[in-house]
């Protein structure tokens, strides 16, 4: 499943493009990485976390301030993972001139994007970093554990970014279903609220989500200081790494026709 490192030149500047072609006219530019998810945290933190009262310390509930740094958290995995989604339907669709290029390996597209979403993610969790010293709630040494913790999730969105992008060459619609998709992630993903908050009889609805897993043990080295699960995360990374090569198996195997529909 592994690239060849020959590629990684191209990867690197596809990805330099991507990042580049998103903001090319814009007056703030990449500034935009950093103005879209404070909006978005505010606008949440204002439903869930005044009008709706949502809390994840019942006991002792925490302040505006910690209620938001703990959703944010939540909004960087979801929205590493939307991203994929949003961009894979049509990324082949973008790139068809490369399509007809026998020597050109198309199977670089999936990681630029997932490179690229990885970016966006990077600056949000330096804003959320910033924002929990300023407000006292420094993130830990546990924090170093977060390259493996989001591990599982970059392998996922990996591998359903080269299964996406096959399929939407042949069915235009399914760009149109990622929305909706990328909704019920969200709202099924214990983001803005406690999973154990979830009835009994429909936790496991939520916990069949693959951002559930990440979201909390996110939370646990960033918000709580509290070590990831291994054992959890080394099953989930092996799902993973089986997702990464079940989408590059299929999207290699669905190429040999983009040529004929493009």
């Amino acid at each position: 499943m592994t690239l060849p490192v020959r590629h990684f030149h191209l990867i690197r500047q596809l990805t330099r493009r991507e990042i580049a072609a998103r903001y090319r006219g814009s007056v703030l530019g990449v500034l935009w990485s950093l103005v879209t998810p404070i909006l978005t945290l505010g606008l949440y933190t204002f439903l869930f976390g005044v009008v709706f009262r949502t809390r994840w310390n019942v006991q002792a509930p925490e302040g505006r301030v910690e209620f938001a740094l703990i959703l944010f958290v939540g909004l960087i995995v979801h929205g590493l993972l939307a991203e994929c989604l949003a961009r894979a339907p049509l990324l082949v669709l973008q790139h068809a001139n490369l399509v007809k290029r026998v020597i050109f390996p198309l199977e670089i597209l999936a990681p630029s994007v997932v490179a690229s979403a990885l970016f966006n993610a990077a600056i949000a969790l330096a804003v959320w970093g910033l924002a929990a010293t300023l407000a006292g709630q420094a993130p830990g040494w546990t924090a170093l554990w977060l390259p493996l913790v989001l591990l599982p999730l970059i392998l996922l969105a990996l591998g359903v970014t080269w299964f996406l992008a096959s399929i939407g060459v042949y069915v235009r619609d399914i760009s149109h279903i990622i929305g909706l998709v990328t909704m019920v992630l969200l709202f099924l993903s214990p983001i803005f609220y406690r999973l154990e908050a979830v009835p009994a009889d429909f936790r496991p609805l939520v916990q069949i989500n693959p951002l559930t897993f990440i979201v909390e043990q996110t939370r646990a080295v960033l918000v709580w200081h509290q070590m990831p699960d291994l054992p959890r995360l080394a099953r989930a990374s092996l799902a993973g790494l089986v997702a990464a090569g079940l989408g590059l198996a299929w999207f290699q195997r669905l190429r040999r026709g983009f040529a004929d529909v493009l």
